[in-house]
């Protein structure tokens, strides 16, 4: 018995299948815009130098844990890895049938707990590695991978086994730029 996709519409904001029903993204605010470009910024300058995958934000993935429907996710920020994804496989592809091997959210006053748990819970059962809520109220960042959850507080630095070499005070997500 053939596995059923969910194919929504594009539309902006990008909407997502949670709990088995749509729900569209919200369209950020100052915080959450700004912890969302800080960490792709960063994100990408590593992953550039190091040769390693293509990060994206609002980048829409189809994925589906092991026998379960195939359905859209868009983390707020992902990472790619050429190891999961070749190079070449990933300029032809726009919508990846694979989750991406880290995916960071930024959470939204409206986020619905059962919603923002559904959404790690699929990831990590598709083959994230590492799921990264990012809480721009409380300042604090959330770790999750398949063997448990890590809490960074904004004095941390982040670091995960599937960004090796990649590190960022927590606390520049949570700092905007300063006037000179």
């Amino acid at each position: 018995m053939a596995m059923r996709e969910i194919i929504l519409p594009e539309t902006k904001p990008a909407l997502e299948w949670i709990n088995g029903r749509v729900v569209q993204k919200v369209s950020p605010q100052r915080k959450h815009a700004l912890a969302q470009t800080t960490f792709a910024a960063a994100l990408n300058a590593w992953a550039r130098l190091a040769g390693s995958g293509m990060v994206g934000t609002e980048w829409n993935f189809q994925i589906a844990p092991p026998g379960e429907e195939r359905r859209p996710l868009v983390p707020d920020v992902a990472f790619l890895s050429y190891e999961l994804l070749p190079y070449s496989v990933q300029l032809e592809t726009e919508v990846p049938r694979i989750a991406p091997d880290v995916a960071v959210e930024i959470l939204s006053p409206d986020d619905r707990l059962k919603d923002v748990e559904e959404k790690v819970r699929v990831y990590l059962a598709s083959g994230t590695r590492a799921v990264v809520l990012v809480d721009t109220a409380e300042q604090i960042v959330t770790i999750h991978e398949t063997a448990g959850s890590l809490r960074l507080d904004r004095f941390d630095v982040f670091q995960h086994d599937s960004l090796p070499g990649f590190n960022m005070p927590v606390i520049d997500l949570f700092t905007p730029p300063q006037p000179k």
